[in-house]
């Protein structure tokens, strides 16, 4: 008889560190990505595309000027970079700058390099400070200069309790920063020193090797004092990008102008090529494909910032001159298994599971090989560290074999109540019954769900499909937000509720190292170690796809994060 449940588990409060990272809840969304994007990809016998999209279209320069149209499914987008999640390379970058930023290209590796500081980043022996200069020559829309100090408040008001809802890294990682409410009652913080203008210091309360692609987040984006109205900043925000909001109508339409004190000298990420960017929002999903695929009058120059659905990608197939205008991602944003081992204790039971699921199948609900390639790891494609293996490939004889002699209950698969989750976890359900197993999915609508897998105590569930994309290309945002024992619970994305004190220490030491190389190597091993314990199942690797007008320049998908890069998008003549 096998142990598979315990009667008596360890409360998660007690098993919690005071340095959890604040992680946004994009892992937990169906397809989450820059606008919590439906995982809408489904059966699609297309033929697997490149994974830069169209060649031509990605080398392609286009001319300064003209008008570039984003078509979104959104009826808003949050310009205060306290309050977003928007991904360095795009909408939010078109306006704000910080520290570092991405450098994201068709076919190379995510590098962090410097935006508004001149490096990224000098650190001290012990890993515990960091340090910018600004770069000489960088205004603000009305070309005041750049200060250490904005940037210092910047950081400080994304504190404020009325401004939540950003990407929160730095909250966590900033010495004495705890019970820190942002400045708005004259208080600030000790942790971050600005000595002069141009420098700009961090202490932080433990070291943390990936603090310079934390710099490139949202919160640490300049904002003038004088001109933060935390009611109104969302919408007339003071610009340190190449646009500024010029127009903003919500539900309608964002128009943004050329900011005329960017200074394109210092900017190495940004082309700026438009002379204007329109978001048109509250657009019909397949209203807005039907109107790329016909690509007449302003609809040339536009481009979907949705996912292409299974529908639409058979249509575009379907017609050579249409499909040479989609741009689809390599396999990137991470779809696993994850297995409660606090309900599932018996590791061998678990390695059942991960020998008996049948990634194709799971693949063929996405539209097979253009919707998703096959997982093996937890590190998704494109980020620095990845490195291959297959512990578990699919052999129902070893899982049978493991489960000779085992009393497994019933299984209850926690599931999204949404079309392409439940197909998802019905594949898995099917893989299971082969197994002997029986699994009952129980559907629950979004905010259910994340409160049982996030907040509840693990009691409710013994398995559920979930999926993750990055906040950042470091393998680091893969391993230690959903293994960490200290995200257990309280928000915290271990959903496989897995804890185990040596890969906690592993943790931390790849946490602390600085050299790129050195954590890269350290997070590969922790990768496969986790593995050997089964707290999951990676089951695919999703593709991106995205369809633009004729006349938009410059369009291709990475790896990572396998969304479409504004910062080099341009147009034809128009």
């Amino acid at each position: 008889m096998s142990s598979i449940r315990p009667t008596t588990s360890q409360p998660a409060s007690a098993r919690r560190s005071e340095t959890r990272l604040a992680v946004s809840r994009r892992g937990l969304l169906a397809g989450a990505g820059v606008s919590g994007l439906a995982l809408a990809l489904a059966a699609c016998g297309a033929n697997s595309r490149s994974s830069a999209g169209a060649e031509s279209a990605a080398a392609a320069t286009g001319a300064s000027g003209g008008t570039l149209y984003v078509l979104s499914t959104d009826t808003d987008i949050n310009w205060d970079p306290a309050k977003s999640q928007s991904l360095a390379t795009t909408s939010l970058a078109l306006v704000h700058r910080r520290l570092t930023t991405w450098d994201i290209t068709a076919d190379g590796v995510p590098a962090v390099v410097p935006d508004l500081a001149t490096d990224t980043g000098s650190v001290s022996g012990d890993g515990l400070t960091w340090t910018y200069t600004l770069k000489e020559g960088i205004t603000l829309q009305d070309g005041t200069p750049i200060t250490a100090s904005h940037i210092k408040y910047g950081i400080e008001r994304s504190f404020a309790p009325a401004l939540s809802g950003g990407l929160g890294y730095h909250k966590t990682l900033l010495a004495g920063a705890g019970d820190y409410t942002g400045p708005y009652d004259g208080e600030h913080l000790d942790s971050i020193e600005v000595p002069d203008e141009t420098t700009i210091v961090f202490h932080l309360d433990h070291a943390y090797g990936d603090w310079p692609w934390i710099v490139s987040l949202p919160a640490f984006a300049p904002v003038p004092e004088a001109s933060d109205d935390p009611a109104t900043y969302a919408q007339a925000p003071v610009a340190s990008g190449p646009y500024r909001v010029e127009d903003y109508r919500q539900g309608n339409s964002v128009t943004l102008a050329r900011n005329e004190n960017w200074s394109a000298a210092t900017d190495q990420v940004r082309t700026a090529l438009p002379d204007e960017i329109v978001f048109s929002l509250g657009q019909d999903e397949d209203t807005v494909s039907q109107r790329l695929i016909a690509d007449s009058g302003d609809d040339r120059f536009a481009f979907s910032a949705q996912l292409l659905t299974a529908s639409k990608l058979a249509q575009v197939s379907a017609d050579d001159a249409v499909s040479a205008r989609v741009a689809t991602s390599a396999p990137g944003p991470l779809l696993y298994l994850a297995i409660n081992t606090e309900r599932i204790t018996d590791p061998e039971v678990r390695q059942a599971i991960a020998y008996a699921v049948d990634k194709t199948a799971v693949q063929r609900t996405l539209g097979g090989e253009l919707g998703a390639g096959i997982a093996t790891t937890y590190i998704t494609p494109g980020i620095p560290g990845k490195e291959d293996y297959d512990l578990y490939p699919t052999d129902m004889d070893k899982a049978k074999a493991l489960l000779e002699g085992k009393q497994v209950p019933e299984l209850i698969l926690l599931s999204q109540n949404n079309e392409a989750r439940l197909a998802i976890s019905q594949a898995v359900q099917q893989s299971l019954a082969e197994l002997g197993l029986k699994v009952t999915i129980d559907p629950q609508t979004t905010d259910a769900y994340t409160e049982r897998a996030t907040q509840g105590d693990g009691s409710t569930y013994d398995l559920t499909v979930v999926s993750w994309n990055p906040d950042y290309p470091s393998a680091n945002a893969n391993i230690q937000p959903l293994y960490a024992s200290s995200e257990i619970g309280q928000g915290g994305h271990n959903i496989s509720r897995y804890s185990e004190p040596e890969v906690d220490r592993l943790i931390t030491e790849a946490l602390q190292e600085a050299d790129p190389e050195a954590a890269a190597a350290k997070w590969a091993a922790l990768d496969r170690r986790i593995a050997e314990d089964v707290p999951g199942v990676p089951l695919v690797n999703r593709r991106n796809s995205f369809l633009r007008g004729s006349k938009v320049t410059g369009f291709f998908v990475a790896p990572f994060p396998a969304y479409p890069n504004y910062l080099v998008l341009g147009v034809g003549e128009q």
